[in-house]
């Protein structure tokens, strides 16, 4: 009697085991379920708001760049001004006779020096914006004639610090006789003909497959393997003659 009571008392202890279980399950699903119903709303808002972040990431880019389109950077160019004119004057005079471009005071938004200066003299860079842009892109197709100074274009830090990073890359495909230049924040690389011509070679240098004949080995094993007509009507005449002649005997 007594192992009966124990054989039923572990059959509901094991029955009672799956239930609480299944009952701890129900309620984690449960609860599960509703959190994913108070989470969803909250990813796909945060979701929308990464995708505003980013267009006004790119808006704030492009106002920044739009801002800094008109300016040049000036570098070398003797400090010796004693005033924002004086400076306009002296910009104006030496545009005129490296570049032989003539610069009006009413084709100038603005003119200062950038930074502190420094205790060793030397001349801080000017920044000189234009009012029309295309004024700025006469000066930049022949800023190369400057003799004393140099120019560049007005760059924000963070398009300063991509165009430094991508120096090494840059020089590496000049060694390799590509065209490549740096446009704004990226590498533009065009390969020359010269790259071109030099591919081709090394293409036409590298062995043939022997396995595969030519065109010409091809056709000469076909012409070779074709009989001759003559051979052909010789041999039929030789035996029609000879069965002529057995059938005479």
């Amino acid at each position: 009697m007594e192992d009966q009571f124990q054989i039923l008392f572990d059959k509901m202890k094991i029955e009672m085991q799956k239930q609480t279980v299944e009952l701890k399950e129900s309620i984690t699903n449960s609860i599960m379920e509703k959190i994913d119903e108070k989470i969803k709303p909250i990813i796909a808002e945060n979701q929308d708001l990464k995708r505003k972040l980013i267009n006004l990431e790119k808006e704030i880019e492009y106002l920044k760049r739009d801002k800094k389109q008109n300016n040049i950077i000036i570098f070398g160019l003797k400090e010796e001004e004693e005033s924002t004119s004086e400076l306009i004057q002296v910009a104006k005079k030496i545009f005129n006779k490296d570049l032989n471009i003539i610069i009006g005071d009413f084709e100038i938004n603005k003119i200062y020096r950038i930074g502190k200066k420094s205790p060793d003299g030397k001349p801080r860079p000017v920044l000189l914006s234009f009012v029309n842009l295309w004024k700025k892109n006469e000066v930049m197709k022949v800023r190369k004639n400057f003799k004393d100074i140099y120019i560049t274009e007005d760059y924000s830090k963070e398009v300063l610090e991509k165009r430094k990073n991508l120096q090494a890359k840059l020089k590496e495909e000049r060694m390799k006789g590509n065209y490549a230049y740096l446009k704004y924040d990226k590498l533009v690389v065009k390969e020359t003909s010269t790259t071109n011509e030099k591919r081709k070679r090394e293409i036409s240098s590298s062995p043939r497959d022997n396995t595969q004949p030519n065109k010409q080995q091809a056709w000469m094993t076909s012409h070779n393997n074709r009989r001759n007509a003559f051979d052909v009507m010789r041999g039929r005449s030789n035996s029609l003659s000879s069965y002529t002649a057995d059938n005479r005997q």
